[in-house]
Parts: C-alpha cells; sequence; structure tokens
C-alpha cells in the first residue's frame, strides 16, 4: 500500500505540478512586488500630472466608486505574462528536456503485427490444420 502511494507522489506529472505551484506562487509575489513599484508609475505618469487616477477615470466625477482603473488592469496583463514566462522557461521547458532525456534512454515499445499479416498468419494456420494441408505456401 505504501509503496502504490509513494509510485503516486513521485510520478512526473504531480512532482511537476507541485513545483510549477510553488514556485509560481512565490514568483508571483516577486513580480506583484515588481509591477507595483515600477510598471505602476510608469502608468500613472502615463495618465498626465492632473490626473489623480494615474491611467484611468471616473465614469461620474466625485464618485470614486466608478473609477476605471485602465492602468490597473494593464499592472495585472503584465505581472500574468511575466509570471507565465519565467514559469515555463525555468520549469516547463527543463523539466521537458529531462523527460526527453529520460525516454531516450528507454528501449522503444516493440509494435504488434498490422492486421493483414496477423490475418495472413490467421489464414496459413488454418490451411495447414487441415487434413492434406501443406506446410509450404
Amino acid at each position: 500500500m505504501l509503496k502504490g502511494f509513494k509510485d503516486f507522489l513521485l510520478r512526473g506529472n504531480i512532482v511537476d505540478l507541485a513545483v510549477a505551484v510553488v514556485i509560481g506562487t512565490a514568483f508571483t509575489a516577486l513580480v506583484s512586488s515588481f509591477t507595483s513599484s515600477f510598471i505602476n508609475p510608469l502608468l500613472a505618469a502615463a495618465g498626465g500630472r492632473d490626473s489623480a487616477n494615474g491611467l484611468g477615470f471616473k465614469i461620474f466625477s466625485g464618485n470614486d466608486e466608478t473609477l476605471v482603473d485602465v492602468g490597473g488592469f494593464i499592472n495585472s496583463v503584465i505581472t500574468f505574462v511575466i509570471t507565465a514566462a519565467v514559469v515555463y522557461f525555468f520549469i516547463v521547458v527543463p523539466m521537458k528536456k529531462i523527460n526527453e532525456r529520460r525516454d531516450a534512454g528507454k528501449e522503444p515499445e516493440p509494435e504488434g503485427v498490422s492486421e493483414d499479416i496477423a490475418l495472413l498468419r490467421e489464414i496459413r494456420d488454418s490451411l495447414k490444420s487441415r487434413p492434406g494441408g501443406t506446410t509450404q505456401l
């Protein structure tokens, strides 16, 4: 029972997923800090000097609930793209190469005979088993 559990835990997909979640979560915090410290001020500056909202606008003046925060959305998109790129290039690509190397060492499984060959063999064996059947075809 413990061997089955160990095999389940050490399967490539589970380990890859666990590593991706842990590293992705930690890296997301880092990227969020980067975008809020560096990208947000740049986006706010693009909104103009007089704009208190940065890159955004209020649908109704004086009502903070109607703020459309375009800069915040762009910030979230940049955070997502950077996080996805790092997870892909530093986790997915290396794991793919490791799996290819591991699979390259294995012998390929022999392919079964085609249906045509199997049918011809069946016909040959049937002819041999008939009374008066020949051993040469």
